[in-house]
């Protein structure tokens, strides 16, 4: 850790506290994966905002693997993650594209279902999330971009929830780096 950041624990510290106050909510909600839960983390008011997405990039550059040219993620949730993170890589003279996985396919146009630049088949694709349940979502971002002859070896997310998605990823033989879990939060 800290190949970018000497600050890499300060920082994980910073978020940390950042989600504890504004992303976190205690009592009783069903996530999108259909399960309920007594535990609610919406990362977006920590993303979608300047210092919090901040220190996501940051850290999210040192979990990534150098190997990787680009990151993609599935809209919503990924979309700020994606593009703070290839602005962070300029800021470090490191070339790095961004890709976002449309939930459907556009019916005009170019009926894409991937925006962004056109890689090179073969090209290793880091995947963003922000929170991995039971990692659903991120499958079906891994199935799009393998669709598109792209290699997917990783997912970083900000929290894992530790409901499954660990596992669920490793069957795809891709590997989950979480900056935090949700006993971080309890």
């Amino acid at each position: 850790m800290g190949k970018f950041s000497d600050k890499y624990d300060l920082n994980k510290a910073k978020l940390l506290k950042q989600l504890i106050e504004k992303s976190y909510k205690k009592g009783n909600f069903t996530l999108s994966s259909g399960k309920k839960s007594s535990h609610y983390l919406n990362c977006k008011p920590v993303s979608l905002n300047s210092e919090g997405l901040n220190l996501i990039s940051e850290l999210f550059l040192d979990l990534k693997d150098s190997r990787s040219k680009a990151v993609a993620g599935l809209t919503l949730g990924a979309d700020p993650l994606v593009s703070g993170l290839i602005v962070k890589a300029a800021l470090y003279g490191l070339e790095l594209d961004g890709l976002i996985i449309r939930k459907e396919i556009k019916k005009y146009g170019t009926k894409a279902g991937i925006e962004g630049p056109t890689l090179e088949e073969g090209t290793l694709v880091t995947v963003l999330e922000d929170v991995v349940t039971t990692a659903g979502s991120v499958i079906k971002a891994i199935k799009k971009l393998r669709e598109n002859n792209y290699v997917v070896e990783e997912v970083l997310s900000i929290v894992d929830r530790q409901e499954g998605g660990l596992e669920a990823l490793e069957d795809e033989n891709v590997k989950l780096k979480s900056l935090f879990t949700i006993k971080d939060f309890l």
